[in-house]
């Protein structure tokens, strides 16, 4: 196990490398001057001049990657000249001083994600701190949402083959999958929260806290949570509902299943004694995938839904070319979908103990 997670551990860095490489190099060759993104429209050449010295922007982009890795490494390389980017101060950097060489500075700190371009050199660690865990709310609600119904109606539809329970159960899942989550959020926004409002009391848009009428008080508003976890979870869903059922249908036809309807029990006994849990290795697989990319496909549900996550900030910072906040958001769900994708092989190694942990 320890081997193995260490090796996970390895392959993982190595994985990260490569998407801080593909972004830094994709982002950096977009048109736009940083600096006077930064400033705005009150910029002048000697501001612009400083704040590209200031953060390192006058320097050729191999220059700025060593940076940019300097900055997300855990162990990193800091200079004692005020004038150097990488000069360390403690409003930057949360760093603890390991040794001095000469002009270097060896410190172990807190990777540094730098600071947004749009909200006035507010770091972009506190804006992902700010609406990650409404996207991890929005998210967990979702694929809740989509493993209870998910296992329920696979079951059902495996239990019930080719009856018009299955092929109703058949119909909704095809029709989970085909339809975008966009197109589901915009429609379940305009009928739940407008058509049918009077009687749903649901809003077309919101997020978990706002504020009272007043402007005095934050409260948590957990209706509006309904209707982005639904559309969210629909895909997932009619995946879990696919995988079960047709996992099912497979463990149904095993020896062991056939010796334990021979010896009188009943098919409940047999589901949840038997059959169920090694149906459930595909599922876990499926789930661990949509689960991560949930944090990357929340992007359209929050935007449309007005929830104030990790997707809306992204569609955001696309929109004003805030780079920093994009980067730094892609890192962090990178990092997020590796460590679920492990834990997820933890997982499916008790669910079936033939399948080793190499």
């Amino acid at each position: 196990m320890i081997r193995y997670i260490l090796n996970k551990t390895l392959y993982a860095l190595l994985t990260l490398l490569g998407v801080v490489t593909v972004i830094f190099y994709l982002f950096n060759v977009l048109p736009g001057d940083p600096a006077q993104m930064m400033l705005g429209q009150n910029e002048d050449t000697e501001q612009i001049a400083a704040v590209r010295a200031k953060y390192g922007f006058d320097k050729p982009v191999s220059t700025q990657y060593l940076y940019y890795l300097n900055d997300l490494s855990l162990i990193s390389f800091h200079s004692t000249n005020q004038d150097d980017y990488t000069y360390l101060t403690d409003g930057k950097y949360s760093a603890s001083k390991l040794f001095t060489v000469g002009n270097s500075i060896t410190v172990i700190k807190f990777p540094y994600l730098r600071e947004s371009f749009t909200k006035q050199g507010k770091k972009v660690s506190q804006v992902i701190g700010e609406t990650l865990p409404n996207t991890a709310v929005l998210a967990v609600s979702a694929i809740v949402i989509a493993i209870i119904l998910g296992i329920v109606f696979g079951i059902l539809s495996a239990l019930y083959k080719d009856t018009w329970i299955d092929k109703t159960i058949q119909i909704f899942s095809t029709l989970g999958m085909s339809v975008p989550s966009f197109f589901s959020a915009i429609l379940f926004a305009w009928f739940f929260g407008f058509v049918l409002h009077e009687y749903t009391n649901l809003e077309m848009t919101g997020s978990l806290y706002e504020l009272d009428n007043f402007g005095e008080k934050v409260n948590i508003q957990w209706k509006n949570l309904i209707l982005p976890a639904i559309v969210l979870g629909i895909r997932p869903l009619a995946v879990v509902i696919q995988l079960m059922r047709n996992s099912l249908l497979e463990v149904f036809n095993q020896d062991y299943i056939r010796t334990a309807r021979a010896k009188g029990l009943s098919e409940f006994q047999i589901i949840r004694k038997h059959a169920i849990k090694n149906a459930l290795n595909p599922v876990v697989t499926a789930i661990s995938g949509w689960f991560a990319s949930m944090l990357a496909g929340a992007v359209f549900v929050e935007y449309i839904f007005g929830w104030n996550g990790l997707g809306k900030e992204i569609v955001n910072a696309l929109n004003t070319l805030d780079l920093p906040v994009i980067m730094g958001s892609v890192l962090i769900i990178a990092v997020l979908f590796i460590i679920i994708n492990i834990f997820v092989d933890i997982i499916y190694s008790w669910l079936d103990p033939k399948v080793k942990l190499e």
